[in-house]
């Protein structure tokens, strides 16, 4: 009888063990869930920003206003425009190809 109630014992102590040690798993995947969900909002937050930034980059009027300070560009108009007809096209290549 003491042999058979050792052993439940052992197996008792054994099963207690492993429960502790599957709590503690539990508790440290959980933790580590938080933590990452956390920072996927983070970095979610941080795309928004990033594509709001983006978009106040890309205006037009900015855009327009860097070409036209860093850039020197000027708007196209007809007296700056220059036409090329075919007849100029054509002589061009054919000159290139000699």
């Amino acid at each position: 009888m003491t042999r058979l109630n050792l052993v439940l014992l052992v197996a008792v102590m054994a099963s207690a063990l492993y429960l502790v040690h599957t709590q503690y798993d539990s508790r440290r995947l959980t933790t580590e869930l938080d933590r990452a969900t956390n920072e996927a909002r983070r970095l979610e937050t941080e795309n928004e920003r990033l594509q709001v930034e983006r978009r106040a980059q890309a205006t037009p009027a900015r855009v327009e206003k860097l070409a036209k300070e860093q850039l020197q560009m000027r708007t196209a108009s007809p007296a700056i425009t220059q036409y090329v007809s075919l007849k100029a096209l054509s002589a061009a290549s054919a000159g290139a190809a000699q």
